[in-house]
């Protein structure tokens, strides 16, 4: 569908930026001493500072120009109000309603829901302190000391960075281990430092039909059975499902089953019982303050204006970067090692969400949409990749995440951890110049002959984008804050791109032709007719 407005406002942006190519970050800061306070949003005691973008008051305009044509506001309104947003699956994408606290009724699909996701909320909760206090005990009586959640994508991504993550709140709780991996390896090596008398295994499936899930339920099943009996199954496992029958044919108790809404999709489903494994992991305290957290962006992002909205400015930088800039790739770099695992949740979020060709009317999209996501935590990441970031051909903005106060870390750790952070976001503006690089070396005695021919070695061109987000210390509320913002960045940048964020069309054809060849590749004597003839030849080779 033709949208002549928002090609307009994406033409107005594009001519900016050619005016704005002749011009340095750093020029900016030095002919606007209040930059930082302009390009900066404070929420209490989180801050995002993108002043070191360049970007301009008129390139804010014009991407709320953008906003506006795009009618975010009116798709931010139907959105939160449980309207059918995902129309490729006929559905709601009311995530937001599972850490909504208030206690206005919540009309998903006409009906109040509140009622429902809190009593499911509670049922998780009452299971998660039997775990945690050994009330809740094992077939051969003994108490839980070991919690395996088998799941994959959204059922085990989040759980598994959000566990990790909050890895301080977890003092005294059952170890957590996480298996999403069909790879026999992942189950083998999760199943060796186990005792079957005390492990509690939940297999989270809203089908009960997930291919690399149900193989390695079917796998710790046998592991419990061959140690402890069949009976013993009903004690040992609990199912994040909506499939009862499945799920009473496997052994699991109908006690211990959980279930949420298929208005709540996978990649943004830690938010209801999926998330079981980490309110055992932290308790249902501070899994409700991980809920709140989410809700104060909610809170955010429906009220603060455009220009102020932490996760409206995330998505409109992120589409000047990839939509005027052309800039493929984008990094988030977490200046702490318990969000390791947080890249690899949001590139399932932005890239399984937003990484589409189609937008939503079924007519090809109008620009290019989601940017390859990447990252590992600072410092590592220095040793790593950040040559390529500070030297390469390609710009890629970069998000730093990091806090002003650590947990569990002396105060020697965490001053370097956060001067290395703010280092290398002045690095990647600020760069290096020829002369700068000649005067280095002068100065370190180098003869002039070495230095011309060093010097060009050790230039940075700068002027690389990146955004700064500080919070006050790593807990269960700012986790919150985090994963809701990144959310919510996805779903702006799709109304811009006009797609839908909610289905995830692109990860079938792969899981059916699988279904096809496993027979095949099972079978020594399988006829590979009808494939082709790499894939056959592949096979062969394997059969030897």
């Amino acid at each position: 569908m033709s949208r002549p407005a928002v090609l307009e406002a994406m033409t107005a942006l594009q001519e900016h930026a050619r005016v704005l190519r002749g011009r340095r970050t750093l020029d900016l800061f030095a002919e606007d001493a209040g930059r930082f306070a302009t390009f900066g949003v404070p929420l209490e005691d989180f801050l995002f500072d993108f002043s070191k973008h360049k970007v301009v008051r008129e390139t804010l305009d014009l991407l709320i120009d953008l906003a506006r044509a795009s009618d975010l506001e009116a798709r931010r309104a139907a959105l939160f109000a449980g309207e059918e947003v995902n129309a490729t699956e006929h559905r709601a994408a009311m995530h937001m309603a599972l850490r909504d606290l208030s206690e206005k009724p919540l009309v998903i699909g006409g009906h109040d829901m509140r009622p429902a996701i809190a009593a499911e909320r509670e049922k998780v909760y009452a299971f998660a302190n039997a775990i945690r206090a050994g009330s809740l005990k094992g077939a051969s009586g003994l108490a839980f000391t070991d919690v395996v959640n088998i799941g994959i994508g959204g059922s085990d991504l989040g759980p598994a960075m959000a566990t990790r993550a909050l890895s301080p709140f977890a003092a005294g709780s059952p170890r957590t281990h996480f298996v999403a991996n069909v790879d026999g390896a992942d189950i083998a090596d999760t199943l060796a430092k186990l005792n079957p008398a005390r492990t509690l295994f939940i297999v989270s499936s809203k089908t009960f039909t997930t291919q690399e899930t149900m193989a390695n339920a079917a796998t710790a099943r046998a592991f419990v059975v061959a140690a402890l009996g069949e009976a013993a199954v009903a004690r040992h496992f609990a199912a994040v499902s909506t499939r009862l029958d499945k799920v009473a044919e496997f052994g699991v108790d109908s006690s211990r089953v959980f279930g949420f809404w298929d208005w709540v999709g996978g990649r943004y489903s830690l938010w209801s019982s999926i998330g079981l494994a980490l309110a055992i992991a932290v308790g249902p305290e501070n899994f409700t303050q991980f809920l709140r957290g989410g809700q104060d962006i909610d809170d955010h992002f429906k009220t603060a204006p455009l220009d102020h909205n932490i996760p409206v400015l995330m998505g409109l930088l992120g589409v000047w970067h990839r939509n005027v800039e052309g800039r493929a790739a984008h990094a988030v770099i977490p200046y702490d090692q318990r969000l390791a695992r947080f890249p690899a949740y949001l590139q399932q979020l932005d890239m399984e969400s937003n990484g589409k060709s189609v937008a939503r009317a079924g007519a090809p999209v109008e620009f290019a949409t989601a940017p390859i996501i990447f990252g590992e935590p600072g410092t590592n990441g220095q040793h790593a990749f950040f040559q390529l970031l500070h030297q390469g051909t390609d710009v890629t903005p970069i998000d730093f995440l990091v806090a002003a106060e650590p947990i569990e870390a002396d105060a020697h750790h965490h001053a370097l951890l956060f001067s290395n952070c703010l280092a290398q976001s002045e690095a990647f503006m600020r760069g290096r110049t020829l002369e700068e690089a000649k005067a280095q070396l002068r100065k370190q005695g180098l003869a002039e002959a070495e230095v011309e021919a060093l010097a060009p070695h050790k230039v940075f061109s700068g002027d690389r984008p990146s955004s700064t987000l500080l919070y006050r210390r790593l807990d269960p509320r700012t986790l919150g804050r985090l994963v809701a913002l990144y959310e919510h960045k996805a779903f702006v940048q799709s109304v811009i791109w006009d797609i839908n964020p909610f289905d995830q069309w692109g990860v079938e054809l792969g899981k059916e032709l699988a279904g096809r060849l496993a027979p095949i590749v099972e079978s020594a004597g399988a006829s590979t007719e009808g494939l082709d003839p790499s894939t056959a030849g592949l096979i062969a080779w394997r059969r030897g």
